[in-house]
Formats: structure tokens, C-alpha cells, sequence
């Protein structure tokens, strides 16, 4: 797991090192273990590392084939590594270090731009093909691995971050419009390749692009999730003990491909639980982790899952660590915590990982997350609601999902930012794709496709590698998706969502929390927003930037502000905290590089 930067010049000049140290130097949080930057003619890459796999100076990088002429960043983790490895060692190539870093540069040379099908794993990578003058990119399935760049007719340049690729120099930092009407309406959701800047895109999953120095850019698709039902008619049962194999199997590869101990977020929920009763009989003195919060008061959410969570210790004799985080440490720690957002994140979780992040890292480099289960298995409350409402797939997903609908949209903001109602066309196109067989399974592939991108799996990786902390999903093992996205939905719905998981989970881990209804991560005072949170909240969109920027309608903030725990989302998130966590990653990211 790593940071990755780098430049290409389109204009026939030489690449700018001093613009590669500025984005690495951005970087330096992702892969505090080692440093590198190289350039080429045209094309400079830049590196930082975690060591994780062969923790040996062989697998540093930037890594060079000189042999083979080729060069590459890669940030990530190749699970079946090791299985490439020996069909590349058949075919002839020879290795000059043990990691899955080389085994991603012989399978290029090897493979070409099809290399990826064969790779199970997360990651954003690029290779430099120093015979033909070509960059490669590539971003895993699921957009695991973050994947960001700038393209003007003078250069491409590409990081892992935002602020790396800002830090760079002379980037369009103005609001994309459409952007913006997504991340209101899809709770912060921005899909590539858009992003709230105008002058940054992203990489979209599943994706590769290659550009040559002609600047002649070519890209491809290379996975396609089918939501239909098999040929063969499976029982209940059969599905479940297909889940179970996938399942374990999954974990399996995220627990082997490490030379480091690997732990577990437990949150409490039957996820991350399920994770550790897997992961117990393998694994000897199991690292467990756990956060929570301070209650906010009457009225609001419990704080923390600990009786939970303490039962899955006491199942399986881990060693816990449990940290409960006071209010005052939030509200001190949020800006730091919106620093080291690529994009702006309103879920209240995203400060949760960050706090969490900080703490796991003393003690571990990688933990393994339950993120994803909910989407690719049906456990939202959202879902069962849809499935019972009328009408077309874009106006059921729209009334039990859209933060906002259109008209409020157009509310919020001022008429410099109104556009069409972009994000329904957006909605219905994904709905529209064929290979779904019912409008459940449109929604569920278009979540784990393209909701959970920009949602869940960005806060993780985000927050965690913010110190230095590989985080896997296992749940978003691409075999595993697959199957789960050609199971009829009623069967993922069963007994309130997740029914294969919790089937797995009966006789593993205690009933109580398989049983429990269905968690978040709560950080209450960022949804009932009172006290100093709100005070806080107030002085960041009445601060003289907020009013500069021209943004918001006024008489839209103050209507929040005047009674801020009575509008919610209607999956309740706090509106309030959406304007003001957008208004100060801006101040944060954007302001201070014109300061």
C-alpha cells in the first residue's frame, strides 16, 4: 500500500522533478517506509512506500525492469501474487525481488493491457513503456485504490491524492457544477470521472487508459459485474454454502498476502465479526480494534457497539483494543481529519476511521474491514423500501435515497451552480444497463459499482492511509461479488438483509450479534448537531470565505442553522453537516493554495 505520482509531458519537454517532489512530498502519509522518484525523458514517477510485501530495498519503487524497459508505481495489493509469479517464472521471465510490485511488470509485458483480468486484488497503478514512449494506468474493479489526474495539452499528471495532484501546480481548482449537484443529491458521491474541482478527474474503476507523448489516449473497460440468475436454478442452501466457500476463501488471500500481522477493524457488527470468527482458527494471537464515541444526549444514538463487540472478544480470545474517543477530541480533530480528504466526505464515519486509523497504526500496517457487505448483500434499510415502492426505477431509487430532490437542490445553492436534474439522468442510466434481472438487482450492482466507490471504500482507504494503514475488503473480493450480484435479492433480503452472512455467522459467532439490528458507525454529534458542534458548524458557513465563495442561498443555511436536527437525508444524515463539511474542505484544500 502505497502513494503513487507522476508526470508525463505531451508538449515535448522534459518532465518537472520538482513538480514530482511537491506530489510526493503530499504523499508522504500513505508510505512513510521509503521514498522514490525517477524520470525518463517526458515521464517522471514518484513513490511512497509501505512495506508490506518483501519488505526487502528489492522492492522499492519506483521499480525499473531495465531488461524488459519498463518502469512502475503501483499502490496496492496483488492477492494472488504469488500464483502469477510461478505461471510468469513458467513462461520464462526471472525475478529480482519476491512482491507482487514485479509480478504487475512481467504480467504488462507479458499480457499487455489485459494483465489486470488476471489480477485479484486492489489497485491503481502505472506502467512507463520506455521502447514505445506509453503510460499505462489501471484501476481495480471496484475502485479500491484511489486514482486521480489532471490533463491539459501540455501534460498528464496522476496521484493517489487530490492534494498531491493540487500541490503540483496550476490546476483548475473552480466548482464543477454537475459535481456538485451529485455530491448534494447522492450524499457526497461524485462518479467518476468527475470530482468537485473542475480541473481533476479520476480514474474510473475497472478501468485502464493508456496515453502516448502524441497525447492520443485510448481507454477500456476490461469488467462488467452481470446482476442475472444463472442457467441452473440453485436451492437456498446451495447458495449459501457457495457464499461460504467464496467467503472464506476471500479472506484467505487477504490474510496470506502480507509478511507483516494483519488485525481487524471489529466494529460489533455481524461483518467485521464474521471476519474475526473466520480469521480466529488461522491465526494465532488475533489483533481486534474497536472505536466509540461520546453520547451527544436525549434523543440521539448510542455511542459505541461495545457490547457487541466485547462479545466477539470474549468468543474468540482476541487481543482487543478498545478506544472510546470524547466529544472535544472530535470537534478538535475534524479539520485535521478534512485535511487528508481526497474529496469531501460527509459520512460521519470518515472522522471514526481517521481517529481509529491513528490508533491501529501504533500497533499494526494492515487490518482488514467489513466495508462492503452491506451493498454487494442487501443490509441497508433502504433496500426493502424500494422494493416495495411503485413506480420507475429511477422514482423508487429517487424517494427512498436522493439526499435531496431536485427543486432543493436549486434551493440550496445559488444560480451560478443550477444545472438540469443531471444526477437522475445519471441514476437511470446506470439502472438502465443491461444484465439485471430485477430492478433490485439494478439497484444493488449499481451500488457496489458505483456508490460504494465514492462512499464507504473512499473514507477507508482515505482515513486509514493517513497513517500509514493498509485497510482490505474482503467482502469486495470480485469472485465474491459476482456471485452474490446472480443470487435472487429476496434471498439477500431475508430476515432483514445479509441472510447468506448471517447463515455463515450461525453457530461462529454469538447470536446476539447476528441477531442485533442493523449498526452504523456513530458519531452522533455530527448527525444531532447541538452544543459546540454547532456553534462550529455556524462559524464556518457565516466565516467571510463561505460568504466569498457564493456557493450557498443563504436563506437555505440559515433555515439549517435555525433548527439543525430537523432536516435530515432521508437515509438521516445531518443536511447541515453536508454544507458545512464541503465549505471547509474548500477552506482546508483549495483556499490555503491561494492564500
Amino acid at each position: 500500500m502505497c502513494g503513487i505520482c507522476g508526470e508525463l509531458r505531451l508538449d515535448g519537454a522534459l518532465s518537472d522533478l520538482a513538480v514530482i517532489r511537491r506530489m510526493t512530498a503530499k504523499l508522504a502519509r500513505r508510505g512513510p517506509d521509503h521514498e522514490g522518484i525517477i524520470s525518463d525523458g517526458p515521464l517522471a514517477f514518484g513513490h511512497r512506500r509501505l512495506a508490506i510485501i518483501d519488505l526487502s530495498d528489492h522492492a522499492n519503487q519506483p521499480m525499473v525492469d531495465k531488461e524488459l524497459k519498463l518502469a512502475l508505481v503501483f499502490n496496492g495489493t496483488i492477492y494472488n501474487y504469488k500464483a502469477l509469479r510461478k505461471e510468469l517464472i513458467e513462461l520464462g521471465y526471472e525475478f529480482f525481488s519476491e512482491g507482487d510490485s514485479e509480478v504487475i511488470l512481467k504480467a504488462y509485458h507479458a499480457w499487455g493491457e489485459k494483465c489486470v483480468e488476471r489480477f485479484y486484488g486492489m489497485f491503481a497503478f502505472a506502467v512507463w513503456d520506455m521502447r514505445h514512449l506509453t503510460l499505462f494506468l489501471a484501476r481495480d474493479r471496484f475502485g479500491i485504490k484511489p486514482l486521480y489526474y489532471a490533463l491539459d495539452g501540455a501534460s498528464l499528471r496522476f496521484a493517489s491524492s487530490v492534494q498531491a495532484l493540487l500541490a503540483s501546480g496550476g490546476i483548475d481548482t473552480s466548482i464543477d457544477p454537475v459535481a456538485l449537484h451529485h455530491h448534494f443529491t447522492l450524499h457526497a458521491v461524485v462518479p467518476a470521472p468527475r470530482t468537485i474541482l473542475n480541473g481533476v478527474k479520476k480514474l474510473s474503476p475497472a478501468t485502464t487508459m493508456t496515453i502516448s507523448t502524441e497525447g492520443q489516449i485510448a481507454q477500456r473497460t476490461y469488467w462488467h459485474l452481470d446482476a442475472s440468475r444463472p442457467a441452473l436454478e440453485l436451492s437456498e442452501q446451495d447458495w449459501i454454502n457457495a457464499t461460504r466457500i467464496m467467503l472464506s476463501r476471500a479472506v484467505e488471500r487477504h490474510r496470506l498476502a502480507s509478511d507483516v500481522p494483519v488485525g481487524v477493524l471489529l466494529s460489533g457488527g455481524l461483518d467485521s465479526s464474521l471476519l474475526v470468527g473466520l480469521l480466529a482458527d488461522h491465526v494465532d494471537d488475533l489483533l481486534t480494534f474497536s472505536v466509540g464515541f461520546e453520547d451527544v444526549g436525549e434523543g440521539a444514538e448510542k455511542a459505541d457497539e461495545f457490547e457487541y463487540s466485547d462479545q466477539v472478544v470474549e468468543r474468540f480470545k482476541t487481543r482487543h483494543h478498545k478506544y472510546l474517543i470524547p466529544n472535544a477530541e472530535v470537534l478538535k480533530r475534524l479539520p485535521e481529519a478534512v485535511a487528508n480528504m481526497a474529496e469531501p466526505m460527509v459520512g460521519q464515519d470518515a472522522v471514526a476511521f481517521y481517529l481509529l486509523g491513528e490508533k491501529v497504526s501504533e500497533e499494526v500496517k494492515v487490518v482488514l474491514s467489513g466495508q462492503g457487505a452491506d451493498e454487494v448483500f442487501g443490509g441497508y434499510f433502504w433496500y426493502p423500501r424500494m422494493d416495495e415502492s411503485t413506480g420507475s426505477p429511477l422514482e423508487r431509487f429517487r424517494e427512498h435515497y436522493f439526499d435531496r430532490d431536485h427543486a432543493e437542490y436549486l434551493e440550496t445553492v445559488t444560480p451560478a451552480y443550477h444545472v438540469p436534474d443531471v444526477t437522475a439522468e445519471l441514476v437511470a442510466r446506470e439502472l438502465a444497463k443491461p444484465d439485471a434481472d430485477t430492478f433490485l438487482d439494478q439497484v444493488l450492482r449499481f451500488d457496489a459499482t458505483t456508490l460504494i466507490v465514492d462512499d464507504p471504500v473512499k473514507r477507508v482507504d482515505n482515513m486509514t492511509m493517513a497513517w500509514g494503514l493498509e485497510a482490505r475488503v474482503p467482502f469486495l473480493d470480485h469472485e465474491l461479488v459476482e456471485l452474490a450480484a446472480r443470487m435472487p435479492p429476496s434471498l439477500r433480503l431475508k430476515e432483514g438483509g445479509k441472510f447468506p452472512l448471517k447463515a455463515i455467522a450461525r453457530g461462529l459467532i454469538p447470536d446476539a450479534v447476528i441477531d442485533r439490528p442493523k449498526g452504523y458507525f456513530p458519531v452522533p454529534a455530527l448527525k444531532y448537531v447541538r452544543g459546540d458542534f454547532l456553534e462550529f458548524m455556524r462559524n464556518i458557513l457565516m466565516s467571510d470565505a463561505c460568504l466569498r465563495r457564493g456557493i450557498y442561498n443563504r436563506t437555505y443555511v440559515e433555515k439549517l442553522l435555525a433548527e439543525p436536527e430537523g432536516h435530515f437525508t432521508r437515509i438521516q444524515g445531518s443536511k447541515l453537516w453536508h454544507l458545512a463539511l464541503l465549505e471547509l474542505w474548500l477552506q482546508i484544500n483549495i483556499d490555503a493554495i491561494h492564500a
